[in-house]
């Protein structure tokens, strides 16, 4: 086709880079100019897609990314044209592959060669578009199962950092994407500076609750350390809602036999616990969800107790905390502690609905025990 006649073809780690070697457009507004360098990618374990991109822009999360669990994902960047994103995930929901649907995209677009465009496809087919128009320096790199590419940037090694980082990269999709990025930063990423960046991980029900396939989707809109802010954000988001998400997406797994991803993502869960613990060993907020989490899940029930009650030591008073032990006694079986327990929450905080809920659980179990 006509629009990759500008480029040069190049083996590069293991992929294929697409440089840019035409002339920058002068009459592009600066202010809707985007130099920015972006992954989208496919985890072959679970079938999570995912976009994580940063910029020298102003939200750049509010116009790069586009995701949906079981379709694919797609980067619109450069001067970009953010009808690309619903219209590229639904050429992909259509069963259009990446390379089709990009190559529809640029071929009906007035202005394709100031555009920059990657997709990648939920069987890991990663196809991108670079315009001659695009501001130096500017290319792609497509590998398996992902796609990396950027525009006003400081040389063609951020791509290659980029590429190397995911690729050497193990586990879960979300720090693998981040890891790209981190890289790319080092190597010099937008050589205008860095202002915003974000992160979009899907999975089918992976959102908050399994009401949608949000898996991890945050972003950093103004700051001057935007990508070090992203990964302080993801730690917290990893262990506020990833756990429950995942154990959630294990029985999904599960029920549509893919017996692979759900030991798969069993393996990543123990893993990312154990991660937690031994960064953390005396934060008592990390020992009450882990706890919480090994209970509830019937993980490990001894080890969720001893966890819950080091974090009672640590924090001695704090109410959710020793409702977490209750919890963990209840799950043992141990019913008088679980009541004895919830009794005394119930009565410092007697409009707390959920220590009633709670106790009321408690003593029933005990009643159908006949003990």
């Amino acid at each position: 086709m006509k629009f990759f006649r500008s480029f040069s073809w190049l083996v590069l780690c293991g992929g294929i880079l697409h440089a840019q070697q035409g002339t920058p457009e002068t009459s592009i507004p600066e202010s809707e100019v985007m130099g920015t360098f972006s992954v989208v990618a496919w985890d072959s374990a679970t079938g999570d897609l995912g976009v994580a991109v940063q910029s020298k822009f102003l939200g750049v999360g509010a116009v790069v990314p586009y995701a949906r669990a079981d379709v694919g994902a797609v980067a619109t960047q450069a001067w970009a044209n953010t009808e690309f994103g619903p219209r590229g995930l639904e050429m992909l929901g259509r069963g259009e592959s990446a390379r089709q649907a990009v190559e529809e995209l640029i071929q009906t677009d007035s202005n394709a060669n100031r555009r920059q465009l990657a997709i990648v496809d939920a069987h890991g087919s990663a196809f991108a578009y670079t315009g001659s128009g695009c501001q130096q320096f500017a290319g792609h790199l497509t590998g398996n199962g992902y796609s990396v590419q950027g525009n006003i940037l400081a040389g063609e090694g951020v791509l290659r950092a980029m590429a190397n980082a995911f690729e050497s990269t193990t586990g879960d999709l979300a720090p693998r994407l981040l890891a790209a990025l981190e890289a790319g930063e080092r190597a010099g990423g937008d050589k205008r500076g860095k202002q915003s960046t974000a992160l979009l991980v899907v999975r089918d029900r992976g959102g908050y609750s399994g009401y949608n396939d949000r898996f991890v989707d945050i972003r950093v809109d103004d700051d001057s350390l935007p990508l070090s802010q992203l990964r302080r954000i993801y730690n917290v988001w990893e262990g506020t809602f990833l756990f429950d998400a995942r154990m959630r997406t294990i029985d999904e797994f599960n029920a549509k036999k893919n017996f692979a991803a759900a030991r798969t993502e069993m393996e990543r869960v123990v893993q990312a616990i154990n991660a937690q613990l031994r960064s953390h060993p005396d934060d008592p907020d990390v020992l009450t969800r882990v706890a919480w989490i090994l209970a509830t899940h019937d993980l490990d029930r001894e080890r969720a107790l001893e966890l819950a009650k080091r974090a009672a030591v640590l924090a001695p008073g704090r109410l959710q905390i020793l409702d977490t032990v209750a919890e963990c006694h209840y799950r043992l079986g141990h019913y008088d502690e679980a009541i004895a327990i919830e009794t005394e929450l119930v009565a410092k905080e007697p409009a707390n609905d959920d220590f009633w809920k709670q106790l009321q659980k408690f003593r029933e179990a005990k009643q159908k025990s006949g003990r």
